[in-house]
């Protein structure tokens, strides 16, 4: 398969070429979007959304407890429908705990530490109350649970990963994009989880249906499960997905009909840092010419510049302050090569979103 089709299946995969109704079907559709930059992880949602979304469109969804924020996969923050988090959380966690071992050794946070603070943050919590992370670090503090240095951090991703506390409703505020979250037992917050009958197979044809075409290794990085697991999941999902190429390795997409793209979809996109479409593969050479790589993010982890894509292909980055009394300034792009995009299509995609993070 060559990379121009490459590119068009996984815009449609994505959403990007095909968008949805609402933010919570995009949300749905993707599963898992990276969202530690919170505006970020909106963005990503309103982007694959049909229309003019704002940035009150998605902060309503997490205010109906339709979707959530929390660690599901490789130590980094997520945005799930909260139906989901249990299911995933029970493939993710425990390697995520692993990873962060070392770090609760050197802090003092062993098992009987980790339940003091779950016992205070239950009983702070319960009855579907809801506290800032500067509220529950306080009634940490008062029960004996030091948060001091990075200690209150550690004890929320701990608890976090054991499916007890999520990050829900926003946090209101008079000016400016909101930027926080009150955390809520999970418990009560979401009251529709599902269990599928194969977790594993599914959290494997959901990686395909909204990042395909993708293979073992893609789902490997992007969960961080072993790439046996992978593989073996790609055997369980069986006749759900089909085999578009084999080399280096099978590249699945779903065997369901694909989404219908979109009519008069811009040529151009603007998408937000940490940006699925960019990170979710081993090879970001494909949407992205390699000599520009390191002007989006030096690494595999690490910081991922908010992108500008023209048909499939990464031809530039943008910037944009969400601080009080900037966020309604125009984003400032960069594009790597003149010419890759005209003015007119950057101007565009850019105005979409400005639009959404003013509204």
């Amino acid at each position: 398969m060559d990379v121009v089709r490459i590119r068009a299946e996984r815009l449609r995969s994505h959403r990007l070429s095909a968008p949805v109704a609402s933010v919570s079907e995009a949300a749905g559709h993707m599963l898992a979007t990276q969202a530690q930059e919170f505006w970020g992880g909106r963005w990503a949602l309103a982007a694959r959304t049909r229309g003019q979304p704002r940035l009150s469109d998605v902060d309503a969804a997490f205010d109906r407890g339709e979707i959530v924020r929390s660690w599901t996969m490789r130590g980094t923050i997520h945005v799930i429908p909260g139906r989901d988090l249990g299911w995933v959380l029970s493939l993710t966690a425990e390697r995520q705990r692993r990873q962060a071992a070392a770090v609760h050794r050197r802090e003092g946070i062993d098992l009987d530490e980790r339940g003091r603070a779950e016992v205070a943050a239950r009983a702070a919590l319960r009855g579907g109350n809801r506290l800032t992370r500067r509220e529950l670090f306080a009634i940490w503090d008062a029960a004996g649970v030091s948060t001091a240095g990075q200690r209150g951090y550690h004890l929320l991703v701990a608890l976090s990963l054991s499916g007890i506390l999520c990050q829900g409703p926003v946090v209101p505020r008079d000016t400016g994009p909101t930027r926080e979250q009150y955390f809520v037992l999970v418990d009560d917050w979401v009251t529709d989880a599902v269990t599928p009958a194969d977790p594993l197979a599914e959290f494997f044809v959901r990686f395909i249906a909204s990042h395909g075409p993708a293979g073992p290794r893609d789902f490997a990085w992007w969960s961080a499960l072993p790439l046996g697991d992978a593989r073996h999941a790609a055997e369980a999902a069986g006749d759900r997905l089909r085999v578009v190429a084999d080399e280096p390795e099978p590249q699945y997409v779903v065997a369901a009909p694909a989404p219908r793209r979109g009519t008069g979809m811009p040529e151009v996109i603007a998408l937000p840092p940490f940006e699925e479409y960019y990170l979710s593969y081993v090879d970001r050479t494909v949407p992205c010419a390699p000599e520009f790589l390191a002007a989006i993010g030096p690494s595999m982890n690490g910081i991922v510049r908010p992108i500008l894509v023209a048909g499939g292909e990464v031809v530039g980055v943008w910037t944009h302050s969400v601080a009080v009394g900037r966020h309604t300034d125009d984003p400032v792009p960069e594009l790597f090569v003149p010419g890759a995009a005209s003015a007119a299509q950057v101007a565009a995609a850019l105005d979409r979103y400005r639009r959404f993070i003013t509204g």
